[in-house]
């Protein structure tokens, strides 16, 4: 049998074609990479849950393709989930809340109906930071009372960021074929960043929030996460789709593609006309010397480089992008708590918070719960305030932002450092973030984002991102495919318990 270390999800469906692999054995492999990595050994944390089932679907998955049938292109492919997506298995969904401990969802999330018609099979959900990180403003990213510190694979003390910390992690140290995550603002393209891997987070709307625990309406949404580009598009064609429960999706009618491998391209930059945001740079020297480098590679390929093209809005939206998400957040998740059934321990914030409260001991040992207390004293979606700050805040990104420098300098995208370097798991004092905040404007913004890996700091990954307009998911993939190609910048991680100055090695 050959190495299924890092295989892609092409190279498996390959394999599996030809009788080399089958998804039983696939699966084994994967549970055993679990088992000795992730719950033993470095023990990165990143699994909360593995399907009980997962085996016996392998088989049926097997048995299928022996007779000829196959559901679409993940047929027999294990893909972990985010532990904020509703699965009607035997696992149970909980934003690594034990205020949900024991909660199986009454029906399968709308794009994991669409997973499992692609053939599918869900190995596992992933931990996260708890409630998608907006329980507190001192948590540790990573962290979830059900789950405990998800950890980076390549350096053990440090942050795997979040809030689709497990799902990075799982892809980034091959616990699977590649992993859904969710954002509302970096929760995808920082952990991908961080752990070297691929994030797309994609238009509003184009992937369905039916069956995601929510955090706020106007940015929340799920992606993919992958080791590679051309994994990532598969796994975006197979989630895409409109929803009744989602009306928001509507307006993808027409602009979605169930095949978005047809848009990679080893040649995509040649003549694309690319924008430097700037004011996203300064954080880190090295950082920005990375980026140099993959802007001088991108122009040998046959791009054109419009440098600066800064954002001008950038950051003019801090406050206000709160006060909408803790509006959001009160509002969504009680209309998602409130369709539990009636035995669930929870059925609304408030409930949460005194569920907290009570449990503290085991909840709230290292951070509180801020951000719920600060969210329950919100009034409804009514309120002038909100609309207001609603109104603003996608004016600022969108009209004013992303489009007008798009629009003047005529440019397919913008690119920019991800995120910052991974810092140092902090319990006493939480995240302590500094480097670039490009993950915000697209996530207020609504629009596409995809990260890739750009090379390391000290060992430490680092993504560049891609971004455009609303539903150009095609386009920032063509880019991106094309850079990733040239650059080949991902190296597996090694578990190293901390950084070791290149001087000490």
């Amino acid at each position: 049998m050959a190495s299924m270390f890092e295989l892609s999800i092409q190279e498996i469906q390959a394999k599996l074609t030809s009788g080399e692999l089958t998804s039983r054995r696939l699966v084994e492999y994967y549970l055993d990479r679990i088992q000795s990595i992730d719950q033993s050994g470095p023990k990165l944390n990143a699994i909360i849950e593995v399907n009980p089932d997962a085996l016996s679907i392998a088989d049926q998955k097997d048995v299928e393709r022996s007779q000829g049938t196959l559901r679409g292109p993940l047929h027999g492919v294990p893909i972990v989930l985010k532990d904020n997506i509703d699965t009607h298995d035997r696992m149970v969904t909980t934003a690594g809340s034990l205020a949900l401990e024991g909660s199986i969802a009454q029906q399968d999330a709308f794009l994991v109906e669409k997973l499992r018609q692609a053939g599918a099979i869900l190995l596992a959900k992933a931990n996260l930071s708890e409630w998608a990180n907006f329980r507190s403003t001192h948590s540790s990213s990573g962290w979830s009372s059900r789950g405990g510190q998800t950890r980076n694979p390549y350096a053990l003390d440090r942050s795997p960021c979040g809030s689709s910390s497990g799902s990075a992690v799982a892809v980034a140290a091959d616990l699977c074929a590649g992993a859904v995550g969710t954002e509302t603002d970096g929760s995808i393209t920082c952990p991908a960043s961080v752990n070297g891997i691929v994030g797309i987070k994609p238009t509003l709307g184009l992937i369905s929030r039916s069956g995601v625990i929510p955090i706020a309406h106007s940015q929340d949404t799920a992606g993919p996460m992958a080791r590679s580009v051309a994994d990532a598009a598969i796994l975006l064609g197979c989630m895409v789709g409109m929803h009744p429960l989602d009306p928001v999706t509507r307006e993808s009618e027409s602009r979605f593609y169930s095949d978005y491998t047809q848009f990679l391209a080893v040649d995509g930059l040649k003549d694309a006309r690319i924008g430097v945001a700037r004011n996203f740079f300064g954080s880190d020297a090295r950082y920005d010397a990375l980026v140099e480098a993959a802007i001088t590679l991108m122009e040998s390929l046959g791009a054109e480089i419009v440098d600066p093209a800064d954002i001008p809005t950038a950051g003019k939206w801090d406050k206000t992008e709160i006060e909408v998400l803790l509006y959001e957040f009160k509002a969504d998740l009680n209309a998602y708590l409130g369709g539990l059934p009636a035995e669930a321990k929870v059925h609304s914030m408030q409930e949460v918070i005194e569920f907290n409260e009570l449990n503290k001991e085991r909840v709230m040992p290292i951070f509180g719960q801020e951000r719920m207390l600060q969210a329950q004293e919100k009034g409804p979606l009514t309120h002038k305030r909100y609309l207001n700050a609603l109104a603003k805040n996608q004016r600022l990104a969108r009209a004013d932002g992303i489009d007008a420098v798009l629009f003047k300098y005529n440019l397919d995208a913008l690119i920019a450092p991800t995120g910052p370097i991974a810092w140092m798991i902090d319990w006493v004092n939480g995240d302590q973030i500094s480097g670039p905040d490009t993950t915000s404007v697209a996530a207020v913004a609504g629009y596409p984002h995809i990260t890739v890996p750009l090379g390391y700091v000290c060992d430490l990954p680092v993504g560049l991102s891609f971004i455009g307009t609303a539903w150009q998911e095609p386009r920032i993939i063509r880019l991106a495919y094309a850079y990733e190609q040239a650059s080949r910048k991902r190296i597996p991680p090694k578990f190293p318990t901390t950084v070791t100055p290149a001087a000490f090695r």
